[in-house]
């Protein structure tokens, strides 16, 4: 009776050893452990990305239960990801990783990891797993060309070492930069590729007003993009080449075209204060100036600004340091005000985000069953991860998206 023969059992090609390539090959072999299931990876590293995620702690996932709330926090394709998400979400991650020796801690932010806090700790337990499921991996082996090759094997994948292999499906896991190969490969068999642009990114910002502050952080403030109708709240942390922090990479993130549309060159408009309006900021400013007016304007912040932020901004309303509210006049304090909720700013260019290499674009959604993440264009092609155009805010939200498309992928793979 048997298992299956070599020449019946099915044949997998994974291309790319990321997140997601990792996830789709394991789930594959342990769906049909009779498949043979290769792993093909263009360069000598794998998993390069979970390595240095998070600071190298590596941001797994995000406690957020809920498929559609989930689902909120992706710029490009979160309508798409609620059904994936509903059937394999952040609480199936964690179960994942637990099954396999790997806790995973929330923090206060919604952001889970490792207990470890080593992202060796995530690239140590995919290896396994796939070792464990019979996954064959090859570094240093790119897919370059894939061709239909007629029954009994579907395609005829060409690797970079010239070699041409049968096998009867692939998944492209390469990833959404422009020199993803499986972007490429895609559109050779038809499909519509939306150009990939960068997401989550800082913002190179020359001004006067943050010079000396590197380092220093705003913990509630709201970042906005008028020319493109964007903004996001969060955290904003001033850096040696303009500013950084979950707001702003939120706001990278939403407005990733508009913003290479505008070449990286655009206005930008800050609120330190926020919740508060402007209108709100100057009834506030007026209130302290008529209860302390012999309080030096300097060292009387009325809001949680850092303390070298406000004089900046007290600075930058025309005030000097010795400055008592008594003699604020209501021109200055209006001007107070919009400097500490509406502070404009001009952007010169980007910088990636650290470790944070994600891109907007990808292959469409519309042509990729979401239930199976089959191309419907190609028939035995599959996709997962960032090759697609969908991508997530900073907070572990992209390596979720990359565990849920790689885990339907692969049971997908498996099956029939």
């Amino acid at each position: 009776m048997g298992g299956a023969t070599p020449a019946q059992r099915r044949r997998v090609l994974v291309a790319g050893g990321g997140a997601a390539g990792f996830f789709a090959a394991i789930a594959c072999a342990e769906a049909d452990p009779a498949a043979e299931v290769s792993l093909h990876e263009a360069t000598a590293h794998l998993l390069a990305k979970v390595r240095v995620s998070g600071g190298g702690r590596c941001n797994v996932t995000h406690a957020c239960f809920d498929a559609r709330e989930l689902a909120r926090s992706y710029p490009r394709g979160g309508r798409e990801l609620i059904g994936p998400l509903s059937r394999f979400g952040p609480a199936d991650t964690v179960a994942w990783f637990r099954a396999r020796g790997v806790d995973l801690k929330a923090e206060a932010d919604g952001r889970m990891f490792p207990v470890t806090d080593d992202s060796s700790t995530i690239v140590d337990c995919l290896q396994a797993a796939a070792r464990s499921a019979g996954v064959r991996v090859a570094t240093g082996s790119a897919l370059r060309a894939l061709a239909g090759a007629g029954a009994p094997r579907r395609f005829a994948a060409t690797l970079s070492s010239g070699e041409v292999v049968a096998t009867d499906r692939v998944l492209l896991a390469t990833g959404g930069g422009k020199s993803s190969a499986g972007l490429a490969i895609a559109a050779a068999l038809g499909h519509a590729v939306e150009p990939p642009v960068p997401s989550l990114f800082t913002f190179h910002v020359d001004d006067p007003r943050l010079k000396g502050l590197e380092g220093l952080a705003c913990p509630a403030a709201v970042a906005a993009v008028p020319a493109i109708r964007q903004r996001a709240a969060g955290p904003i942390l001033i850096t040696h080449w303009g500013l950084s922090g979950p707001g702003i990479l939120r706001l990278s993130a939403w407005g990733a075209r508009g913003l290479h549309d505008l070449g990286y060159r655009f206005g930008l408009e800050v609120n330190w204060a926020d919740p508060r309006s402007t209108e709100q900021a100057t009834a506030d400013l007026q209130a302290e100036r008529l209860t302390h007016p012999r309080r030096r304007v300097a060292s009387a912040n009325p809001w949680s600004i850092p303390a070298r932020l406000w004089e900046r901004l007290v600075a930058a309303a025309g005030l000097g340091t010795t400055a008592a509210w008594a003699g604020v006049g209501n021109d200055r304090l209006r001007e107070l005000a919009l400097q500490a909720t509406a502070g404009k700013f001009a952007v010169a260019g980007k910088s990636m985000n650290k470790e944070e290499f994600v891109t907007c674009g990808g292959v469409r959604l519309a042509e990729v069953n979401m239930a199976t993440m089959e191309s419907r264009v190609c028939p035995g092609l599959y996709f997962a991860g960032e090759v697609l155009d969908l991508d997530g805010i900073t907070g572990g939200f992209n390596f979720q998206a990359a565990w849920t498309t790689g885990w339907q992928a692969g049971r997908a793979l498996a099956a029939g």
